[in-house]
């Protein structure tokens, strides 16, 4: 997937539509307002395969647009093939990072950075919870938490 002269980060959380399209989304605005988005191969998915082909939570939808941003993602799982073509796949809970290290140990010649997104958080803080049973104000947690840390990360990989 990625390409000479790119890099590549994919979001993951448990089911692709809440926490990781809420990152992709951040993360592309990021990269397209710095003018790098084509230097960077960009993308979300799941642990599980729950929610595969489905949009966005709607709530999640409605928090990045009152952020004026805009997705149109569809949820899918994590492929052998993202742990062969991704530098980066950053998860958002230790569940999210044992289950993609098992994944990991089954792809031959991986070379993916497994990593929690909170790890780059100024703020510390490591997981980013599931908002799904929660409110809008959850999700609106989970947004500021994924530009502190997307904030961070793209200044890391700059």
């Amino acid at each position: 997937m990625a390409t000479t002269g790119t890099k590549s980060a994919l979001f993951v959380c448990l089911g692709n539509i809440c926490r990781s399209p809420i990152a992709e989304a951040v993360f592309r605005k990021m990269a397209t307002d710095a003018g790098v988005v084509d230097k960077w191969v960009i993308d979300s998915a799941a642990t599980s395969d729950w929610n595969t082909g489905s949009n966005p939570d709607a709530r999640g939808l409605a928090c990045l647009r009152k952020h004026g941003i805009e997705t149109s993602h569809s949820a899918r799982q994590v492929t052998k093939d993202d742990f062969l073509s991704f530098d980066y796949i950053l998860c958002m809970d230790e569940s999210n990072l044992s289950e993609l290290n098992r994944k990991a140990k089954n792809v031959k010649n991986g070379s993916a950075k497994i990593e929690l997104l909170g790890s780059y958080d100024p703020e510390k803080q490591l997981i980013i919870q599931d908002p799904y049973y929660g409110s809008d104000q959850d999700f609106e947690k989970v947004y500021e938490q994924c530009v502190r840390c997307c904030n961070a990360f793209l200044k890391m990989n700059s």
